[in-house]
């Protein structure tokens, strides 16, 4: 017999039980928030106000950064109010609510970053044929599947986690509510809900990175046929830390979703949800974006303009 009980809560372990590491996580993850938000926040602002930026790859970039903004905000902002108060519980429909919009951001994200990789296919291989495959149209359309996507692939995760009867306990050994953590406190005779989520994870991870990875390859063969050193420098350039970040977040997430949930170490768990859950939306404005000279032209004349209409603000003496 097993001891069936009604969660009411949850108790996140996070990182550490000490008072100074928690502030110091707290300082961490708040710094990491900071440059997060600014950095989408600069992408959207930008891509909005400049109508040289209104093309199909920005318009893809703004998605990308609203996802990331999401994907962020569900986890860092509980784990440092946790940090500050000196806590560590989450209720269950927090819990709840924390699981549903994970998956759906960081679904999204994965379905998103696949189309970024088609859509520079298309402009790099096909760059004749651009405006009539990627038209307005048709960014619309793949940005609504990748949320749409993101959305049921969440509701099924979400439903299928919270279906579950829990013996093990309430102590998530996670700063955030992640399924594989949650499925370690299921009776056993709910295996058939960890086993339906890694095959939706494996289908779904290996389509998209197949997918991204044919791109590239494609992409690449194209790039080394370019006649000048500069223009080679420059796709590849722009390609390989896309391919580097969708790889590491495909790869540190597959991780933690089909490892056996018991066979590692809880700091192994730890860094990996940080590699898949915290550096992605840091590091996508910075690749796709701050390095981006169009990107930084806009934001210099935005900053410009601002500061030269407060100059010119009319001054009235008495």
């Amino acid at each position: 017999m097993f001891n069936r009980t009604t969660v009411t809560e949850f108790l996140l372990l996070g990182f550490s039980e000490g008072r100074e590491l928690q502030i110091l996580q707290f300082v961490v993850f708040l710094v990491i928030y900071l440059v997060a938000l600014t950095g989408n926040l600069f992408v959207i602002t930008a891509v909005i106000l400049d109508l040289h930026l209104h093309t199909p790859m920005y318009f893809l970039l703004i998605n990308l950064s609203i996802l990331d903004l999401g994907f962020i905000s569900v986890t860092i902002p509980k784990s440092m109010v946790n940090c500050v108060m000196n806590t560590r519980s989450i209720s269950y429909f927090g819990c709840f609510a924390q699981v549903f919009f994970f998956i759906l951001f960081s679904s999204a994200d994965v379905f998103l970053l696949t189309i970024m990789a088609y859509d520079r296919y298309i402009a790099i291989c096909k760059p004749l044929h651009y405006e009539r495959v990627m038209n307005r149209r048709v960014c619309v359309q793949l940005a609504a599947s990748a949320w749409i996507c993101g959305l049921l692939n969440s509701a099924l995760h979400t439903g299928s986690t919270f279906s579950i009867t829990f013996c093990g306990g309430n102590i998530v050994d996670q700063f955030f509510c992640e399924i594989p953590q949650l499925l370690k406190l299921a009776c056993p005779d709910s295996n058939r809900n960890e086993v339906r989520v890694i095959v939706i994870v494996i289908f779904l991870g290996l389509s998209c990175f197949v997918l991204t990875v044919v791109s590239y390859v494609q992409i690449f063969n194209t790039v080394l046929r370019i006649p000048s050193e500069q223009g080679r420098h420059k796709a590849l350039a722009t390609c390989l830390p896309h391919l580097i970040v969708f790889s590491l977040f495909v790869s540190t997430g597959t991780f933690a979703y089909l490892k056996p949930t018991s066979s590692t170490p809880a700091g192994v768990d730890l860094m990996a949800a940080v590699l898949y859950s915290v550096v992605p939306p840091v590091m996508n404005p910075i690749i796709y974006s701050m390095r981006n000279k169009d990107i930084k032209a806009a934001l210099w004349k935005i900053i410009g303009s601002r500061l030269f209409s407060k100059n010119k603000m009319p001054i009235f003496l008495p």
